[in-house]
Protein backbone atom coordinates (compact mmCIF):
# COMPACT_ATOMS: atom_id res chain seq x y z
CA UNK A 1 0.00 0.00 0.00
CA UNK A 2 2.57 2.41 1.29
CA UNK A 3 4.73 1.39 -2.10
CA UNK A 4 1.45 2.30 -4.15
CA UNK A 5 1.09 5.59 -2.60
CA UNK A 6 4.81 6.45 -3.06
CA UNK A 7 5.01 5.52 -6.39
CA UNK A 8 1.82 7.92 -7.30
CA UNK A 9 3.31 10.86 -5.56
CA UNK A 10 6.33 10.29 -7.63
CA UNK A 11 4.36 9.63 -10.86
CA UNK A 12 2.39 13.09 -10.03
CA UNK A 13 5.81 15.17 -9.17
CA UNK A 14 7.00 13.41 -12.42
CA UNK A 15 3.76 14.88 -14.48
CA UNK A 16 4.00 18.13 -12.97
CA UNK A 17 7.94 18.99 -13.95
CA UNK A 18 6.61 17.92 -17.43
CA UNK A 19 3.66 20.67 -17.46
CA UNK A 20 6.63 22.84 -19.48
CA UNK A 21 6.15 20.26 -22.31
CA UNK A 22 2.28 20.41 -22.31
CA UNK A 23 1.90 22.80 -25.65
CA UNK A 24 3.78 20.01 -27.62
CA UNK A 25 1.27 17.39 -26.75
CA UNK A 26 -2.28 19.82 -26.92
CA UNK A 27 -3.62 17.32 -29.39
CA UNK A 28 -3.59 15.35 -27.61
CA UNK A 29 -4.72 16.81 -24.64
CA UNK A 30 -8.00 18.25 -26.72
CA UNK A 31 -8.64 14.24 -27.92
CA UNK A 32 -9.06 13.43 -24.31
CA UNK A 33 -10.78 16.69 -23.29
CA UNK A 34 -13.54 15.73 -26.42
CA UNK A 35 -13.16 12.17 -25.81
CA UNK A 36 -14.32 12.70 -21.64
CA UNK A 37 -17.48 15.28 -22.65
CA UNK A 38 -18.73 12.93 -25.08
CA UNK A 39 -18.27 9.90 -23.03
CA UNK A 40 -19.40 11.93 -20.27
CA UNK A 41 -21.95 14.56 -21.02
CA UNK A 42 -25.08 12.35 -21.44
CA UNK A 43 -24.78 10.42 -18.06
CA UNK A 44 -23.78 13.86 -15.88
CA UNK A 45 -26.95 15.72 -16.90
CA UNK A 46 -29.07 12.54 -16.36
CA UNK A 47 -27.39 11.91 -12.80
CA UNK A 48 -27.40 15.27 -11.57
CA UNK A 49 -31.11 15.72 -12.65
CA UNK A 50 -32.04 13.38 -10.62
CA UNK A 51 -29.71 13.89 -7.70
CA UNK A 52 -31.32 17.09 -7.47
CA UNK A 53 -34.98 15.82 -8.18
CA UNK A 54 -34.19 13.65 -4.93
CA UNK A 55 -32.96 15.86 -2.63
CA UNK A 56 -36.01 18.11 -3.41
CA UNK A 57 -37.93 15.28 -3.01
CA UNK A 58 -36.71 13.99 0.47
CA UNK A 59 -36.17 17.45 1.75
CA UNK A 60 -38.83 19.58 0.12
CA UNK A 61 -42.09 17.82 1.97
CA UNK A 62 -40.52 17.56 5.65
CA UNK A 63 -39.17 21.47 5.73
CA UNK A 64 -42.92 22.22 4.44
CA UNK A 65 -44.46 20.71 7.32
CA UNK A 66 -42.24 22.40 9.53
CA UNK A 67 -43.38 26.26 8.09
CA UNK A 68 -39.93 26.05 6.16
CA UNK A 69 -40.90 25.98 2.49
CA UNK A 70 -38.95 29.35 1.95
CA UNK A 71 -35.55 27.21 2.37
CA UNK A 72 -35.81 24.15 -0.28
CA UNK A 73 -34.13 26.18 -2.82
CA UNK A 74 -31.24 27.01 -0.73
CA UNK A 75 -31.01 23.71 1.02
CA UNK A 76 -31.25 21.88 -2.58
CA UNK A 77 -28.70 24.47 -4.27
CA UNK A 78 -26.34 24.39 -1.64
CA UNK A 79 -26.26 20.40 -1.01
CA UNK A 80 -25.57 20.03 -4.63
CA UNK A 81 -22.70 22.53 -5.39
CA UNK A 82 -20.65 21.94 -2.25
CA UNK A 83 -20.62 18.21 -2.13
CA UNK A 84 -22.98 15.82 -4.42
CA UNK A 85 -22.03 17.07 -7.20
CA UNK A 86 -18.22 17.14 -7.28
CA UNK A 87 -18.32 13.48 -5.41
CA UNK A 88 -21.52 12.64 -7.63
CA UNK A 89 -19.86 13.19 -10.73
CA UNK A 90 -16.11 12.10 -9.85
CA UNK A 91 -17.22 8.44 -9.01
CA UNK A 92 -19.52 8.86 -12.59
CA UNK A 93 -15.46 9.60 -14.11
CA UNK A 94 -13.89 7.43 -12.48
CA UNK A 95 -15.84 4.74 -13.06
CA UNK A 96 -15.80 5.45 -16.47
CA UNK A 97 -12.81 7.79 -17.90
CA UNK A 98 -11.02 6.41 -15.28
CA UNK A 99 -11.26 2.58 -16.02
CA UNK A 100 -10.73 3.28 -19.13
CA UNK A 101 -7.37 5.11 -18.83
CA UNK A 102 -6.15 1.91 -16.90
CA UNK A 103 -7.40 -0.34 -19.72
CA UNK A 104 -5.90 1.23 -22.77
CA UNK A 105 -2.08 1.86 -20.64
CA UNK A 106 -2.17 -0.94 -19.20
CA UNK A 107 -3.26 -2.97 -22.67
CA UNK A 108 0.40 -0.64 -23.97
CA UNK A 109 2.56 -1.93 -21.09
CA UNK A 110 1.15 -6.00 -21.42
CA UNK A 111 1.23 -5.85 -25.33
CA UNK A 112 5.20 -3.99 -24.83
CA UNK A 113 3.79 -0.93 -26.83
CA UNK A 114 5.40 1.45 -23.72
CA UNK A 115 8.87 -0.63 -24.35
CA UNK A 116 8.23 0.66 -27.73
CA UNK A 117 7.65 4.45 -26.30
CA UNK A 118 11.38 4.12 -24.30
CA UNK A 119 12.77 2.51 -27.39
CA UNK A 120 12.12 5.78 -29.61
CA UNK A 121 13.23 7.98 -26.74
CA UNK A 122 9.44 8.71 -26.26
CA UNK A 123 8.82 9.40 -22.22
CA UNK A 124 5.60 7.49 -21.59
CA UNK A 125 4.83 9.79 -18.70
CA UNK A 126 4.96 13.20 -21.46
CA UNK A 127 2.98 11.01 -23.99
CA UNK A 128 -0.02 9.19 -21.91
CA UNK A 129 -0.01 10.53 -18.27
CA UNK A 130 0.48 14.26 -18.93
CA UNK A 131 -2.26 14.75 -21.54
CA UNK A 132 -4.76 12.97 -19.73
CA UNK A 133 -3.99 14.04 -16.55
CA UNK A 134 -4.22 17.58 -17.77
CA UNK A 135 -7.88 17.18 -19.87
CA UNK A 136 -9.35 15.18 -16.97
CA UNK A 137 -8.69 18.41 -14.80
CA UNK A 138 -9.84 20.71 -16.78
CA UNK A 139 -13.25 18.67 -18.07
CA UNK A 140 -14.51 17.11 -14.42
CA UNK A 141 -14.78 21.08 -13.16
CA UNK A 142 -16.78 22.43 -16.39
CA UNK A 143 -18.77 18.95 -15.91
CA UNK A 144 -19.44 19.74 -12.22
CA UNK A 145 -20.19 23.14 -12.66
CA UNK A 146 -22.70 21.65 -15.77
CA UNK A 147 -23.90 19.21 -13.17
CA UNK A 148 -24.65 21.87 -10.23
CA UNK A 149 -26.40 23.93 -12.95
CA UNK A 150 -29.11 20.66 -14.03
CA UNK A 151 -29.55 19.56 -10.72
CA UNK A 152 -30.73 22.96 -9.44
CA UNK A 153 -33.13 22.54 -12.66
CA UNK A 154 -34.01 19.11 -11.32
CA UNK A 155 -34.96 20.26 -7.94
CA UNK A 156 -36.55 22.87 -9.23
CA UNK A 157 -38.72 20.99 -11.09
CA UNK A 158 -39.90 18.80 -8.06
CA UNK A 159 -40.53 21.84 -6.43
CA UNK A 160 -43.00 22.94 -8.38
CA UNK A 161 -44.60 20.15 -9.92
CA UNK A 162 -44.92 17.95 -6.59
CA UNK A 163 -48.41 18.50 -5.04
CA UNK A 164 -46.32 18.37 -1.38
CA UNK A 165 -44.28 21.27 -2.04
CA UNK A 166 -45.98 23.26 -4.36
CA UNK A 167 -43.03 26.37 -4.34
CA UNK A 168 -43.04 28.22 -7.46
CA UNK A 169 -40.20 28.43 -9.76
CA UNK A 170 -39.45 32.11 -8.75
CA UNK A 171 -39.65 31.34 -4.71
CA UNK A 172 -36.92 28.53 -5.60
CA UNK A 173 -34.41 30.72 -7.40
CA UNK A 174 -34.89 33.37 -5.07
CA UNK A 175 -33.95 31.30 -1.93
CA UNK A 176 -31.16 29.66 -3.92
CA UNK A 177 -29.65 32.83 -4.45
CA UNK A 178 -30.53 33.91 -0.44
CA UNK A 179 -28.37 30.92 0.76
CA UNK A 180 -26.01 29.59 -2.20
CA UNK A 181 -22.84 32.18 -2.99
CA UNK A 182 -20.49 32.37 -5.37
CA UNK A 183 -17.96 30.87 -2.85
CA UNK A 184 -20.10 27.67 -2.26
CA UNK A 185 -19.71 26.78 -6.17
CA UNK A 186 -16.13 27.52 -6.57
CA UNK A 187 -15.64 25.29 -3.32
CA UNK A 188 -17.53 22.68 -5.68
CA UNK A 189 -15.01 22.63 -8.46
CA UNK A 190 -12.24 22.97 -6.77
CA UNK A 191 -13.19 19.75 -4.85
CA UNK A 192 -13.65 18.14 -8.61
CA UNK A 193 -10.30 19.65 -9.67
CA UNK A 194 -8.42 17.63 -6.87
CA UNK A 195 -10.62 14.83 -7.67
CA UNK A 196 -9.42 14.74 -11.20
CA UNK A 197 -5.91 14.61 -10.43
CA UNK A 198 -6.69 11.84 -8.21
CA UNK A 199 -8.23 10.04 -10.66
CA UNK A 200 -5.68 10.40 -13.46
CA UNK A 201 -2.91 9.62 -11.15
CA UNK A 202 -4.58 6.54 -10.01
CA UNK A 203 -5.58 5.64 -13.06
CA UNK A 204 -2.46 5.98 -15.12
CA UNK A 205 -0.62 4.75 -12.13
CA UNK A 206 -2.66 1.16 -11.89
CA UNK A 207 -1.67 1.04 -16.01
CA UNK A 208 1.73 1.26 -15.70
CA UNK A 209 2.45 -1.01 -13.48
CA UNK A 210 0.05 -3.57 -15.12
CA UNK A 211 1.40 -7.51 -15.13
CA UNK A 212 -0.20 -10.86 -16.32
CA UNK A 213 -2.06 -10.26 -19.58
CA UNK A 214 -5.68 -9.98 -20.11
CA UNK A 215 -6.30 -11.11 -16.65
CA UNK A 216 -3.79 -8.62 -15.45
CA UNK A 217 -5.26 -5.54 -17.09
CA UNK A 218 -9.36 -6.33 -15.37
CA UNK A 219 -7.53 -5.96 -12.07
CA UNK A 220 -6.04 -2.61 -12.92
CA UNK A 221 -8.88 -1.76 -14.06
CA UNK A 222 -11.16 -3.06 -10.98
CA UNK A 223 -7.97 -1.40 -8.39
CA UNK A 224 -8.14 1.92 -10.14
CA UNK A 225 -11.75 2.22 -10.41
CA UNK A 226 -11.49 1.27 -6.28
CA UNK A 227 -8.82 2.98 -5.66
CA UNK A 228 -9.64 6.29 -7.04
CA UNK A 229 -13.40 5.68 -5.11
CA UNK A 230 -11.83 5.59 -1.71
CA UNK A 231 -9.81 8.54 -2.44
CA UNK A 232 -12.62 10.86 -3.35
CA UNK A 233 -14.07 9.95 -0.08
CA UNK A 234 -10.89 10.86 2.01
CA UNK A 235 -10.01 13.98 0.12
CA UNK A 236 -13.69 15.24 0.20
CA UNK A 237 -13.60 14.96 3.70
CA UNK A 238 -10.47 16.49 4.13
CA UNK A 239 -11.06 19.68 1.86
CA UNK A 240 -14.77 20.19 3.20
CA UNK A 241 -12.53 20.30 6.85
CA UNK A 242 -10.32 22.61 5.03
CA UNK A 243 -12.96 24.54 3.56
CA UNK A 244 -15.45 25.15 6.25
CA UNK A 245 -17.10 28.49 6.37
Amino acid sequence: MFQNVGEMLVLFFRTLAALPLAWRQRQKVADQFFEIGNASLLMVCILSFFIGSVIALQTGPLLVEHGLASYVGGVVGYSICRELAPVMMAILIAGRIGSSMAAEIGSMRVYQEIDALRTMNINPIHYLVLPRLIALSAALPLLVIFAILVGWLGGAFVCVANTRIEISFAAFLSALRDVVEISDVANGVFKSFVFAVIIGVVSCHQGLITRGGPRGIGRSVTKAVVNSIVLIVIFDYLLTRALQK
